[in-house]
């Protein structure tokens, strides 16, 4: 038995258009699962959905737009994957937004809102429309992709470190509430990535010199690097794995 066959499996990650969520994507399909490409542009998740179809043949990815801020277009999403695909095995909740770069002090109370809107309250609508299928098959996996903002005070992501401090509060809780249905929900908290979703932090040559000089690893990650934890909680060898915010940091945190 592979403890990372996920064949048969039918995946939704969101914000899989690109970096990190797109990596993951192509890491479960590439272990057997049916994906569903979703962010807010159709366009770029088809492109997306066709690379994995040319590699694995049609019908292993889906593109289905969705805005994770709309409650209606996440309900739709569901639906959609649930007619076009089959019952959901297993939501990645990636995409997230962070508006603001700075101080608390200078946030708007729009921007705040923003933000856990989108990174907190989005995770809750989009895993509660999932787990009554997981709940009846008596199987499932959630993984929140968390960051490792949520574990250390910052100067300059404040209210997006506070998002996903209570992603990874949400996982605890849910995996207290349906752990006994035999579902996991977890979270991964990587370090800095190198994606165009926090381009501001390394986008700057001597930026990025400053963090490999001081980075155990002399380097920043890239999106492949997170989809391998993802795979892990997704199949048989997370079985056991539940509450946890897997840190992928290169080993920043410590």
């Amino acid at each position: 038995m592979d403890l990372f066959d996920l064949t048969g499996k039918v995946a939704v990650i969101t914000g899989s258009s690109r970096g990190i969520g797109r990596a993951i994507a192509e890491a479960m399909a590439d272990h057997g699962a049916k994906v569903v490409i979703s962010s807010r542009n159709l366009d770029v998740c088809q492109e997306v959905a066709a690379g994995i179809n040319a590699r694995h043949g049609a019908g292993r990815a889906t593109a289905i737009a969705a805005s994770i801020s709309s409650k209606q277009a996440l309900e739709e999403l569901v639906a959609q994957t649930e007619a076009q695909v089959g019952p959901i095995d297993i939501v990645v909740c990636n995409a997230a937004s962070n508006p603001y770069y700075g101080p608390m002090s200078g946030l708007s109370d729009e921007a705040f809102r923003k933000i856990l809107d989108n990174n907190v309250l989005s995770n809750h609508w989009l895993i509660q429309m999932c787990l009554p299928g997981m709940i009846e098959r008596r199987d499932g996996a959630v993984i929140v992709i968390s960051s490792i903002g949520g574990l250390r005070g910052t100067s300059t992501l404040g209210a997006y470190a506070i998002s996903k401090a209570a992603d990874m509060q949400l996982i605890r809780n849910l995996a207290v509430e349906v752990g006994q249905h035999n579902i996991r929900v977890n979270a991964i908290a990587p370090g800095l990535i190198r994606t165009d979703f926090a381009k501001a932090l390394w986008d700057n040559p001597e930026s990025e010199k400053r963090f490999n000089t001081s980075h155990p690893m002399r380097r920043i990650g890239e999106a492949e690097e997170l989809a391998g934890a993802a795979v892990f909680l997704a199949s048989k060898a997370g079985g056991y794995v539940n509450g946890q915010t897997l840190v992928v940091d290169g080993g920043s945190t410590i």
